[in-house]
């Protein structure tokens, strides 16, 4: 963990230095030339600190300082190896010019990259002019030509590297002159790139970090990079971006394989791809095997649904989950899924399932068992039938007698207000000094309505008169008994006609279990 830490606090570190290291560029840009001549080299460190930052410039000359200068320039007319350093930053890399007495000289750029266009002149002094130019590389000729022209190269490979050379004929002059060789080296825009895993040993479930790496160098340092990821038989992992990064969120066991990515730069086409890295996904074993039942603690009425539910603590991947009875030994069943927790539904359990069950998980890494559990159905379909036959009896019953009295109220309402034609001879029921009640509710111990039984003789009817009195009405109603009119409600309830008596003066009888015996008369 300290060296992780180490490195983690670090690496913003030494990205930083090598970013403070300062870039010398030439001009004119070749590091040959002829003595008596300047090049004027420039201190590039831009990149690190604002140019009204620095203070000064040092420059060396091999080991040795050279001198301090207050601008980034130094003109330079003597051959060695040049370096400069800003405030602050580490030195550059060092720079070879040549200042040469030769009559035929091959100039060739401070440095050269991959994808970039060679350019390699071949020339005299000044004052003399050159014939046919011929260039070489390792000692082949390369390219000839009646007149001095430069040999250009576009899209410079690796490849290219190697010494160059040219011959050219001088004006007046029968043999041709030779240049010194010069080695051109034909950098990488940047390395091979690096696929990075982390977590290194990832673990199923969880997520994973690619990582492609690659660097720029500092003379091409504004070039743009993209970056794309594949895995095992050319699966696109993601689209070309910027982002060297690449975030897997979930990882299986069956993502193990081979994976690599590519960078590419678009300015110069240079593309190139990693070694492929094996990752193997590990999985976590299935521990912690529980059987529930809903419902819970295992008792269950006849009939009912029984679900079993098995379920796991820790395991990662496709589980297999199975169940079984213990006393039986029989398979209940099993299914597999991508879950810590499945269930299994019994519909309707009678007698036969009670009993010991437990159940099973794996997931490939080993099998694993919860323990026993014990299911207790009691009672029967029959009579949890009956009860529920009884419950939706009483139900109906309910509603039955409620729909009775919303009725009757119903019809009384409606029959309020409204007389009945009768006997106006009848007398009216005798009535004494009493207090008026109050309207609005009936006087203490008497109902709103009265019951008359008319007693006549043979041959006429006999009937009951049921008399209804309008709240706050019924005093009206006691003084105006004798007649039967309009606003009074009178039903007449067991209308029948009176047998003629025997000669016993006893009523004849039909039935010999009734007192009295009456015929029904239908009214009209």
């Amino acid at each position: 963990m300290l060296l992780w830490a180490s490195l983690l606090v670090l690496a913003p570190v030494i990205g930083e230095l090598a970013a403070a290291k300062p870039v010398i560029s030439l001009r004119p840009p070749w590091t040959t030339v002829f003595r008596g001549e300047t090049v004027t080299l420039t201190c590039n460190a831009s990149r690190i600190h604002a140019a009204e930052d620095m203070k000064w410039y040092r420059w060396f000359l091999g080991a040795t300082v050279l001198r301090d200068t207050p601008g980034n320039t130094l003109k330079a007319r003597v051959s060695g190896m040049y370096k400069c350093q800003a405030r602050g930053s580490l030195q550059s890399d060092s720079v070879s010019l040549i200042f040469s007495s030769e009559r035929l000289v091959l100039q060739a750029p401070a440095s050269v990259f991959e994808g970039d266009t060679l350019v390699l002149r071949c020339r005299v002094r000044q004052g003399e002019k050159l014939g046919t130019v011929t260039y070489s590389w390792n000692r082949k000729v390369v390219s000839s030509s009646p007149e001095a022209r430069d040999l250009v190269i576009p899209q410079a490979s690796l490849n290219n590297s190697g010494f160059y050379g040219c011959s050219g004929f001088l004006q007046g002059n029968r043999y041709p002159h030779r240049s010194s060789a010069r080695y051109v080296n034909i950098q990488e825009l940047f390395p091979q790139p690096k696929l990075e895993v982390i977590p290194p040993q990832p673990m199923e479930g969880g997520s994973v970090n690619l990582s492609c790496r690659t660097q720029l160098p500092l003379e091409r340092s504004d070039a743009l990079l993209s970056f794309i990821f594949f895995r095992d038989h050319g699966v696109m992992l993601s689209n070309w971006s910027r982002s060297p990064e690449l975030q897997i969120t979930v990882i299986w066991r069956e993502d193990s394989g081979s994976y690599w990515c590519e960078a590419s730069e678009a300015v110069s086409s240079i593309r190139k791809r990693s070694h492929p890295l094996q990752v193997r996904v590990h999985g976590v074993p299935v521990s912690a095997v529980l059987l529930e039942t809903k419902p819970q603690g295992g008792h269950v009425l006849a009939g009912e649904r029984l679900v079993l539910v098995c379920s796991v603590a820790e395991g990662t991947g496709d589980t297999t989950f199975s169940w079984h009875r213990e006393d039986t030994g029989e398979r209940l069943g099993s299914t597999r899924q991508r879950s810590q927790r499945a269930e299994l539904e019994i519909p309707a359990v009678v007698g036969s399932h009670t009993g010991w069950y437990y159940c099973t998980a794996d997931n490939g890494h080993g099998l694993a068992c919860s323990g026993a559990l014990n299911v207790t159905v009691t009672g029967t379909p029959g009579n949890r039938s009956g009860l529920i036959a009884a419950k939706a009896a009483g139900v109906l019953l309910s509603i039955l007698l409620l729909a009775v009295v919303l009725w009757i109220y119903a019809r009384r309402h409606r029959n309020s207000g409204r007389g009945f034609p009768g006997n106006s001879a009848r007398s009216p029921p005798a009535t004494g000094p009493e207090k008026a009640p109050q309207a609005g509710c009936p006087a203490p111990g008497e109902l709103p309505w009265s019951y008359d039984k008319v007693h006549v003789g043979e041959g006429d009817l006999v009937y009951s008169e049921i008399q209804f009195m309008q709240l706050g009405q019924e005093g009206a109603a006691r003084t105006s008994r004798t007649s039967l009119d309009k606003h009074d409600l009178v039903v007449y309830s067991a209308v029948k006609t009176r047998l003629p008596e025997d000669s016993a003066g006893e009523l004849r009888s039909q039935d010999e279990d009734a007192v009295e015996s009456y015929e029904n008369v239908q009214f009209a």
